[in-house]
């Protein structure tokens, strides 16, 4: 019985990924959701296009690279529950109609082309990630190894896998190379001139607030994911370390160079100082006040992203980036959504556990 709840414990949790990386790509194959009407395509014609003539180099591998994730988790969730056929089988499937699927509302789109290619591609990359998913699911040391450790540090439950899903939301929001560590506002090119010192810019007190109420945000979630409360410091320093980590290496690949570091600044390392302070005094606190303050955390974050902190638009980081792909506004604009519904689906996952 217990292996059973574990095994559908994982199954859901890894269905809830695969749905959430599925919007994903929604987001960005659709963004910017504008200009939608009938363009006098037939999908049928796009299907029968020869292969190549829209291709580049550059759009393949990212079609490939960006399907392989949705592919593999697809894959362990039917790895869960079926073999290993059905479950690549289904991956592909489910790969093949999601790129169908956005290619064919892309034809409504003036920005955006469809293309064949771009479903062959797709579907192969939902290929690769399902055959890497049956293959990782077959490594009986590694399954086991990582189910004790979800088992020994995370409450399990439908509500926990939820929790879990945001905590991977809150990640893949934070990992943007253009927004400071935990911070809202993109980083944009300041105006220079030759021979003239730059002006000192002022300390940003709401964005210093910002990130300390980000930070406690996921303090806040660790809580009531945690087994132990007293782990929820040295869990926060490992996602935060994980998120440093490949923010800096996607700083280094996407950002000009004299940009490398300026997701690193004052207000950020201030916020976080503060957070971790808030949060180790109200650590001990019961179940109850925890989800409480957790609440309030959350909106006030989401009042002050949104109507208190002043922003820049997606499109003023891209002077940032020494890349210059429409796919990076797309994700700068995915980090902006990120930041407006993780409040609000915090504020759900504190609802749902208020009684559990």
């Amino acid at each position: 019985m217990s292996e059973l709840f574990i095994s559908e414990t994982r199954a859901r949790l890894r269905t809830l990924l695969a749905i959430g990386y599925a919007l994903f790509i929604a987001y960005v194959s659709l963004s910017p959701f504008s200009g939608w009407r009938e363009q006098g395509l037939n999908f049928i014609d796009v299907l029968h296009m020869p292969l190549l003539s829209t291709f580049t180099p550059f759009d393949a591998i990212v079609n490939i690279l960006a399907y392989i994730p949705f592919g593999f988790l697809v894959g362990l969730a039917m790895r869960s529950r079926f073999g290993v056929v059905v479950s690549i089988l289904f991956a592909v499937c489910c790969g093949l109609v999601l790129s169908a699927g956005m290619e064919y509302l892309q034809m409504y789109l003036p920005t955006r082309t469809s293309s064949n290619l771009d479903v062959l591609t797709n579907s192969t990359g939902t290929l690769v990630g399902a055959l890497l998913a049956v293959s990782v699911a077959s490594w009986t040391w590694f399954r086991l190894g990582l189910m004790r450790w979800r088992s020994s540090l995370f409450h399990h439950g439908r509500e926990m896998d939820f929790g879990l899903a945001l905590l991977a939301l809150w990640v893949f929001g934070q990992i943007n190379p253009s927004l400071p560590m935990l911070g809202h506002v993109f980083i944009t090119e300041v105006a220079r001139q030759p021979f003239v010192a730059p002006l000192p810019e002022p300390f940003g007190w709401w964005e210093c607030a910002v990130v300390m109420l980000n930070l406690l945000m996921l303090g806040a979630l660790l809580l009531t994911l945690l087994r132990v409360p007293r782990r929820v410091v040295s869990s926060l320093l490992v996602v935060l370390s994980v998120v440093a980590v490949v923010k800096f290496i996607a700083a280094a690949f996407l950002l000009k160079s004299w940009a490398l570091l300026l997701w690193i600044n004052g207000e950020a390392m201030l916020g976080i100082l503060a957070g971790m302070l808030l949060l180790i005094a109200v650590y001990r606190r019961s179940r109850v006040v925890v989800i409480g303050l957790g609440a309030i955390v959350a909106l006030s974050y989401f009042i002050a992203v949104n109507f208190v902190a002043d922003g820049n638009t997606p499109a003023a980081a891209m002077s940032i980036y020494h890349w210059h792909y429409g796919h990076l506004l797309n994700y700068n604009g995915l980090a902006q959504t990120i930041a407006l519904i993780f409040p609000v689906l915090l504020l759900f996952h504190f609802w749902r556990i208020r009684n559990v």
